[in-house]
């Protein structure tokens, strides 16, 4: 993958297929200490300890749809490549979490990508959830949870293309202000 946002959708994905009704998603960037973190984490089912000896084989997958499973041992290895590390936790019954961290100035970084279109797309295509969306860029923070959105709706559903364009436009907005 060549994006980071497609590595967040497809953890996040994973968690959707894990039962999750919640996933928080966080992003901190820090320019001074030339860090670069993200953080997904689930409510869903968890994986097993015998599972997660395997999740980073890139001939494993749990999925019918396909053969291997390169998500996590892909982005592991952009992680190390760019001077960070890749941890994933999680336990039965107990949710999931990846963290994943790079030098900012490594010239194999690769960049965030379309990340406005990844929590959107998440959002639209399973309105049943929850998704916490937490950006930080220095001292400067971005937080975005679709409790709070639900809560404002009344009965306007969430994935409505309205609602969808406000959500897309401030996350833009933000993360243009995050950047400044």
């Amino acid at each position: 993958m060549h994006e980071l946002s497609l590595h967040i959708l497809d953890i996040a994905e994973n968690g959707v297929a894990a039962g999750a009704d919640l996933i928080c998603i966080s992003i901190m960037e820090d320019r001074k200490n030339n860090w670069l973190r993200m953080t997904i984490t689930d409510n869903g089912r968890g994986i097993s300890d015998k599972m997660l000896e395997k999740v980073m084989d890139p001939f494993f997958t749990t999925k019918k749809t396909r053969r291997v499973g390169l998500g996590f041992s892909l982005l592991s290895e952009a992680s190390k490549r760019c001077g960070g590390e890749f941890k994933i936790t999680s336990g039965e019954g107990k949710g999931t979490k990846v963290s994943v961290s790079f030098r900012l100035d490594h010239i194999d970084l690769a960049p965030m990508g379309d990340i406005v279109g990844t929590i959107t797309g998440l959002i639209m295509g399973n309105p049943e959830m929850d998704f916490v969306y937490n950006h930080k860029v220095d001292d400067k923070t971005f937080h975005m949870d679709t409790r709070d959105i639900r809560d404002e709706l009344d009965e306007v559903p969430i994935h409505n293309p309205k609602v969808l364009k406000v959500i897309s436009t401030s996350i833009q907005e933000s993360i243009k202000e995050l950047n400044k």
